[in-house]
């Protein structure tokens, strides 16, 4: 607990920065000499170090690049492993885990110990690892590197504690879970094919027990090879030869006969009796041309080959086989075959893997089927075989984040309670029909809610234009309600207008989104440079969509001189800026023109979200409008604010009209603290239009496609040769990543009119700092993600090439720049110095670090505020940062965050009571009644791409100042609450998470979270209240994570547990007459074969043991879990086993002795019948 006073006395030693940073109080802008001392302040700070701590809480999505898929069919829980090295654990809704391999190595193989609680990994750095499941955070316990061989398919069966593997020398190996060694017992690929036999079987592509006698391994490789081994005699059996090339084999469950899937398409089957030719040959999906021919078909990746009870006919289910004719043109497909009956599922993305579920663990048993789980490579199903039509379960994950390419994110904590049940009953009438009735067949593990659970939604907007709101409390995430901006639109029509021509495959794609949850409306931005104002209802209505058009564009014509500023006002002329229509004189017959048409007639508008105002740039002089780069909405106000490179707009949505349309120059009016510096005249080198409308969907588009570039990026080629040491010595206000611009507020902008060639251009008037390289040109989100079409780079690579410097390659005479307009945020706020009492400001953040503020006029009575204007002006420059501003938020003079005034919600399509006038109930923030005794105003916290700085108001007197960094930049900062107190958290493209206290900025946390950057997350990293934030992980998912202290101890009680106790099934007891002529007349006790006693040690050069992570003082522990449990669960099965047979000798005994007792007794009584008594 510390107390600040009088902390104009240490501003200096707060940071040698503070003092050169002016607070540009006067009118011209300029620092004052002693700025105005504030009375005492009062501010107790709680917040401490021991507060915060990084930790990620749970990844939602679907798992990014999958690679395989398991499923324990006693617990029904579900991993898959992924390309990057992921695994996600899947069990009923709330049971979701993600684990990572530390080596990164893509996952191949995933075999469940069956009800153990354990899982293990199979990675293509041909290593094994077995996790824990037994815990609410999986955890290796082992590890096997294997050196000279590499793994392609692994087996364990059921109740084993023997791995089979197999690898790419065609050897067999085996691998003891508990102890995680090999064992001695190997099986040669040399030994398993006939010595006459000169070729190389290949790799082990197939590994399976029989189900009629487990001392029976087949082992089936990629040649056509298929051999099954006898274990105890270590001879083959019988050996397979087949023309084609093996993917996989499926056993009939009475281990007779056993079918496989060949690369020529075709399927054989096999019967134990006669291996010399398949008893069946069929090609599924191919026919026999009228030449006699077959038809070439596609290789049948898998199939599994499944009997039932309610069924005579089995099922065939496979992957592939069409022919190659027909799948030029067709879609990825999934076959089930069952009698004569033939289904062929269509798939929307390419199949990774399947899974066919059944009801009983043992393979000698009747399978009984009831669904297939199958893996695309975006998508995630599983089918119901239980119903005719094969219907799909209803997916209760989010799977579906990725269904458009996310561009931007929103997190909302702590939202009104009431919010998130109106939500979800508006969009359980989107949800599609036709799912299967049954419930969720990966229903394992065990959830509860928490008890420190708050409302919480996530919002996502798309490449498609649409906006999904999600339900995020209880770190699990549930789709709410959809929202598609698309349909205030008519649709593009090609050729018409130079609009139509430019629009590409995203012309509604959302860049940013702002939410009032209390007012419940709602603002997107898209890339075609329009706002849409929404407006929530529970009733259906059918309205006209007010469209206004704006004419923002300001060439460099239009800056003026230091000179010309003394001798104009802060406003410039509105005639020349103000909007203009469609058709004035001296706009040619494509400018003045919106990129996309609103419908002009009356719309039908559901329950939910309904466009109310569509805000739209126009082009101008064959130019066309530049992205927005800020918004504000505040519903108290009844105002809208947007910016961009080229100025300010400030839209009234109650009147419907445009309030102000200013270039950011007429901003400061007289207050200009920038100097002004002419530049050389040079040509336009092209249009900006060949990169201003660039589409979205190639944000993650496939390595193969053809990526395009945007116009940037072919100028600056040449450019990109410069030196690391001449890009860092430069200013840190523009960033680029192969020639792209990065940061995510410093969007510069392009000149509106084009240049004559061959015209001479007299001196041009520049707005720049002092030793400010120019802006780049602005550019969407979809420029920032594209790559040159030269490199050879992935798809991943790409998007990990993040730059952590922000300069410019570019020659500074070859740009135009200005100054955008980084961020808004209306409030209430002095206007101006002398000011007693707060009013509604504007608060404008520029991307040369500028504050300036717009006191606004409303007028306070109902009637008055629908038909009287408001006025609003600029009142100067109140302070400059480095870098481009960020963020702003108003702390009262006790150290509490206030709050936006807004408007309670009233449904707008509401019924209307005749006795009682609507009319707008008004929430208020005022600093001046936070707190009694603050007569001061309040505190502003500005927070810039370097640094932070908390000022005064109305004094405007710097208190506090911070540099954050120097060598980096930040791409996010957050005024966020934590703990009953309030903090500044930051996020820096160096990958650290920074947290500073309020309002001293005193550096709380600095942790390196990320080792590299990517443009994916600085594109959607968001903070939010109560230590939580979220950003995109990958293009599929979205990664949660808390750097509060609090909620990270708490995070064990949220988390779902993944192992449940289940007892185990029984075996079914065979009949008599089956046990006798067909069952297992023989035990098969591997530990007699594979242990060290039979087999002797494995080679140590062949693999390394590797102990987990947990620690050797943790093992101890961990043997207590699942390995242990199952160890000691052996040792008492043996114990009792030899106890039971030790009482059974012992009764054998027993009956021995009192056979003999009884033959003894009975031979004394006949020897002593016929005697006398005097005999005896």
């Amino acid at each position: 607990m510390k107390k600040f006073r009088k902390v104009l006395d240490g501003l200096s030693s707060s940071s040698p920065g503070g003092v050169a940073s002016p607070s540009c109080g006067s009118a011209a802008g300029t620092p004052t000499a002693h700025a105005p001392t504030p009375q005492d302040i009062h501010v107790q700070e709680t917040l401490v170090s021991e507060n915060f701590q990084i930790c990620k809480t749970v990844r939602h999505g679907f798992p990014y690049q999958p690679t395989c898929l398991a499923f324990d069919p006693v617990q029904k829980i579900l991993a898959i492993g992924s390309r990057t090295g992921g695994i996600r654990i899947l069990g009923r809704p709330g049971v979701d885990c993600y684990s990572q391999h530390e080596s990164g190595a893509a996952v191949l193989q995933l075999q469940f110990l069956i009800n153990e609680g354990a899982l293990v990994t199979a990675c293509a750095d041909d290593t094994l690892h077995l996790w824990n499941l037994r815990q609410r955070r999986p955890a290796i316990l082992h590890s096997l590197k294997f050196n000279r061989e590499r793994i392609t398919f692994c087996h364990l069966p059921f109740q084993s504690k023997w791995l089979y593997v197999g690898t790419e020398r065609g050897n067999t190996h085996i691998v003891n879970i508990e102890s995680f060694v090999l064992s001695g017992y190997v099986i040669m690929w040399n030994k398993a094919i006939e010595l006459a036999t000169k070729a190389h079987p290949g790799p082990v592509v197939h590994l399976s027990d029989s189900p009629k006698d487990e001392g029976k391994l087949l082992i089936g490789f990629e040649s056509g090879t298929v051999v099954q081994w006898d274990l105890r005699a270590k001879k083959v059996d019988f050996r397979i030869y087949y023309d084609e090339a093996i993917h996989s084999v499926s056993w009939h469950h009475e281990g007779k006969q056993f079918m496989c899937s060949h690369s020529d398409g075709s399927l054989t089957m096999w019967n134990l009796r006669n291996t010399a030719r398949p008893i069946q040959i069929t090609y599924p999906h191919g026919k026999i041309l009228k030449d006699g021919r077959k038809e070439s078909c596609k290789p049948i990746l898998k199939v599994e080959y499944k009997t039932s009870r309610n069924s005579s006919e089995p099922y065939v289910i496979f992957s592939g086989g069409l022919s190659y004719d027909k799948s030029g043109g067709r879609r990825p497909t999934l076959t089930i075959m069952h009698g004569k009956a033939i289904t062929v599922l269509e798939m929307d993305h390419p199949i990774v893997e399947f899974l066919v579920l059944c009801d009983t663990p043992y393979s000698n048993e009747v399978q009984d089927p009831y669904a297939v789980v199958v893996l695309l490579e975006k998508d995630f199903i599983v089918v119901d075989l239980t119903q005719s039509n094969f219907p799909i379960f209803e997916n209760p994950y989010p799977m579906d984040i990725h269904e458009s390419p996310v561009t931007c994110t929103a997190y909302f904590a702590e939202c009104p309670p009431d919010i998130i049940p109106i939500l979800y009953s508006i969009g359980a009438k989107q949800k599609k029909t036709g799912y299967s009735h049954k419930e969720w067949p990966v229903s394992g593990g065990t959830w509860t809610l928490g008890s420190q659970t708050y409302p919480e939604i996530i919002v996502t907007g798309h490449a498609d234009g649409t906006v999904k709101f999600w339900d995020a409390s209880a770190i699990t995430l549930q789709m709410l309600y959809k929202l598609k901006t698309s349909k205030v639109f008519e649709k593009p029509k090609v050729g018409e207008g130079r609009a139509g021509e430019l629009v590409e495959e995203d012309p509604y794609a959302v860049q940013m989104v702002s939410w009032c949850p209390h007012s419940r409306l709602f603002c997107v931005v898209g890339i075609s440079a329009h706002v849409i104002l929404y407006r929530f209802s529970k009733h259906d209505a059918n309205t006209q969509i007010v469209s206004l058009e704006v004419r923002l564009q300001f060439d460099s014509e239009d800056v003026i001189s230091p000179s010309e500023a003394e001798n104009n006002p802060c406003f410039s002329d509105p005639s020349s800026h103000s909007p203009q229509p469609p058709g004035s004189p001296g706009s040619g017959t494509q400018d003045s023109l919106p990129c996309l048409k609103v419908k002009n007639r009356p719309v039908r508008m559901p329950p939910g979200y309904q466009a109310e105002l569509v805000v739209q740039l126009q082009w101008v002089d064959g130019e066309p409008p530049q992205q927005i780069t800020s918004l504000d909405i505040n519903s108290a106000y009844g105002l809208l604010a947007f910016g961009n490179c080229n100025g300010l707009t400030v839209v009234d949505f109650l009147q419907k009209t445009i309030l102000m349309c200013m270039g950011t120059l007429d901003l400061y009016g007289a207050a200009d603290p920038y100097q002004r510096l002419t530049r050389s005249p040079r040509k336009n080198r092209q249009s900006t239009s060949d990169f201003c409308m660039r589409g979205l969907s190639h944000f993650y588009s496939d390595s193969k496609k053809r990526i395009r570039t945007s116009y940037q990026s072919l100028t600056e080629l040449s450019d990109n040769q410069v030196s690391m040491d001449m890009e860092r010595s430069k200013s840190p206000t523009s960033d680029h990543v192969n020639g792209h611009c990065t940061s995510p507020t410093s969007q510069p902008c392009s000149v509106g009119k084009p240049r004559i060639t061959g015209v001479p251009e007299g001196p041009r008037l520049t707005r720049r700092g002092p030793g400010r390289p120019p802006f780049r040109k602005a550019q969407s989100a979809a420029c920032m993600e594209i790559s040159l079409p030269v490199s050879s780079h992935t798809e991943e690579s790409r998007e990990n090439s993040f730059s952590r410097s922000r300069s410019s390659s570019v020659s500074s005479i070859d740009r135009d720049t200005k100054e955008s307009v980084t961020t808004l945020q209306f409030g209430e706020s002095y206007g101006r110095k002398g000011d007693a009492l707060p009013t509604a400001c504007l608060w404008v953040g520029t991307s040369l670090g500028v504050v300036l503020l717009l006191p606004i006029s409303i007028p306070t009575e109902e009637e008055e505020r629908m038909e009287e204007p408001i006025t609003m002006g600029p009142s100067g420059t109140v302070l400059m940062l480095k870098g481009s501003v960020l963020r702003f938020a108003f702390l009262d003079c006790g150290g509490a965050l206030i709050q936006s005034p807004y408007e309670v919600w009233r449904d707008p399509n509401g019924p209307e009571d005749p006795d009682r006038p609507r009319r707008r109930k008004l929430v208020n923030f005022s600093p001046s009644s936070s707190q009694e005794a603050c007569s001061d105003g309040h505190l502003a916290v500005v927070c810039s791409e370097k640094q932070a700085k908390v000022i005064l108001m109305p004094t405007q007197a710097v208190l506090f100042t911070h540099n954050i960094t120097e060598s980096s930049f930040l791409l996010r900062a957050d005024v966020v609450s934590v703990c009953n107190s309030v903090c500044l958290a930051c996020f820096c493209a160096n990958g650290h998470i920074m947290t500073l206290s309020l309002p001293s900025l005193r550096p709380l946390m600095d942790i390196n979270y990320l080792p590299l950057t990517d443009l994916r997350i600085a594109r959607t990293f968001v903070f939010t209240n109560g230590g939580q934030a979220l950003y995109l992980s990958s293009p599929t998912e979205i990664q949660r994570l808390t750097y509060s202290q609090e909620m990270t101890d708490n995070l064990q009680d949220m988390l779902g547990e993944l192992f449940t106790p289940i007892e185990t099934p029984e075996a079914q007891n065979k009949g008599f007459l089956k046990g006798f002529f067909g069952g297992n007349a023989q035990t098969f006790d591997r530990e007699e074969l594979f242990g060290e006693a039979a087999a002797g040690k494995a080679s140590r050069s062949l693999a390394q043991h590797i102990p987990g992570p947990m620690g050797l003082e943790n093992m101890k522990t961990a043997a207590g879990g699942v390995v242990g449990d199952l160890a000691r669960a052996r040792i008492a099965l043996d114990q009792r086993g030899e106890r039971l047979g030790e009482l059974e000798e012992r009764t054998a005994l027993m009956m021995n002795s009192a056979e003999t007792f009884s033959t003894h007794a009975h031979q004394v009584m006949l020897k002593q019948k016929d005697k006398k008594w005097y005999q005896l």
